[in-house]
C-alpha cells in the first residue's frame, strides 16, 4: 500500500449510515466494515452513536479484528448557547477516541435541532460563544493527542462562505474541508483549498450534482430529499473539481486523511451491490489522481 492510499480511509455515511432520526434503512456494522477492507480503505471514522460498541475497548477491538485504523469522527455539538458546556460531552468522546487510537476529532456546531434541513440565525453574542468553544474544545482534545477540527456543515451554524471566514477569522482551530458540504452551503471548496490550505487539517471528499446543490440552495428542495434523490456522486461524477483539491492539498505538504463519503439514504436493504460500487468508483478516481502525483 502506498503511503496515499494509507490516507483513503471510509465513513459509514457511504453505507446510509446516520446519526439522523429516520434517514433511511441501515446497514449492520459487521457488513460496513468487512466491505470497507475488500475495497482496500484503509482506515475509517466511526460513524454515528450506536454503529460501533460504545464501550472504547469494544470500539478499538471490533475495528482492530477487521483490520481497520480507527480515524476518529464527527461529533456535533451545541456550541453557540452560553449556557450550554460542551465540554463534558466532548471529554467522554474523547475516551474513546483515545482507546481506539483515533487522532482526529471532527467537530460540527449543531443546532439543537433534529436533521439538516434548518438552522437558526445566530446573533453576535452566539457566534462569540461559539468561536470561544471552538478553540476551548481544541485544547481539550489536544490534551489528549487528539486533534480537534470544525467541519462546515449544512444545517449546522457553519454553513456557508461567511461562516467559514468568521471561523477562520476569528478562532485557531482546523478545519475539516467538506468538499460537498461547503458546496451545497454556497462556499467554494477549491478557493478554501486554494487560499487557506494552511488551516486545513482534515478532508471529506465528495462529489455532488452542482444543480441539486442549488435547488437547495434556493430553498426549493430540503437538504434530504436532495440526498434521498442522489446529489451526492462518486468521484468524478459530479461537479467539484477533486483533483485541484487534492493536488494542491498535496503540494502544500497534507499529510492527513482523505475520507471518502457520499452520503446516502436507503430505502431498503439493496438487491444489487448497494453503495460499495460507487465508493470503488470513488477510490479508483482518487487513485488516478495520486498517480497524476508521482
Amino acid at each position: 500500500m502506498t503511503e496515499f492510499a494509507a490516507r483513503i480511509a471510509g465513513a459509514p455515511i457511504s453505507w446510509g449510515v446516520c446519526e439522523v432520526p429516520g434517514w433511511g434503512w441501515q446497514y449492520d456494522a459487521e457488513t460496513v466494515l468487512a466491505e470497507m477492507r475488500t475495497v482496500g480503505l484503509a482506515a475509517t471514522e466511526f460513524g454515528p452513536d450506536g454503529f460501533l460498541p460504545d464501550d472504547p475497548a469494544d470500539k478499538a477491538k471490533t475495528l482492530a479484528d477487521t483490520g481497520l485504523r480507527a480515524v476518529g469522527g464527527f461529533v456535533p455539538v451545541v456550541l453557540h448557547d452560553p449556557a450550554h458546556d460542551p465540554a463534558p460531552e466532548v471529554a467522554t468522546a474523547l475516551e474513546g477516541f483515545v482507546a481506539a487510537g483515533a487522532g482526529t476529532l471532527v467537530l460540527a456546531a449543531a443546532t439543537g435541532q433534529d436533521g439538516y434541513d434548518d438552522r437558526p440565525v445566530l446573533d453576535d453574542a452566539g457566534w462569540n460563544t461559539l468561536l470561544g468553544n471552538l478553540d476551548k474544545l481544541a485544547e481539550l482534545a489536544a490534551s489528549r493527542g487528539v486533534l480537534a477540527t470544525v467541519h462546515p456543515h449544512v444545517g449546522t451554524m457553519v454553513e456557508n462562505a461567511a461562516d467559514v471566514d468568521r471561523v477562520l477569522a476569528g478562532s485557531s482551530i482546523g478545519l475539516t474541508l467538506d468538499t460537498g458540504h461547503l458546496l451545497i452551503g454556497g462556499a467554494d471548496p477549491v478557493a478554501l483549498a486554494v487560499n487557506h490550505t494552511d488551516r486545513i487539517r482534515h478532508t471529506h471528499l465528495k462529489d455532488v450534482d452542482a444543480g441539486w446543490a442549488a435547488r437547495v440552495q434556493s430553498g426549493e428542495v430540503s437538504y434530504t430529499d436532495a440526498v434521498r434523490e442522489g446529489m451526492y456522486r462518486p468521484l468524478g461524477a459530479g461537479d467539484i473539481d477533486i483533483t485541484t483539491i487534492v493536488t494542491t492539498l498535496e503540494k502544500a505538504g497534507y499529510d492527513g486523511w482523505y475520507v471518502l463519503e457520499q452520503d446516502t439514504i436507503l430505502a431498503d436493504r439493496p438487491s444489487d451491490e448497494g453503495p460499495v460500487a460507487d465508493v470503488r468508483a470513488s477510490i479508483s478516481h482518487l487513485s488516478e489522481i495520486a498517480a497524476a502525483l508521482r
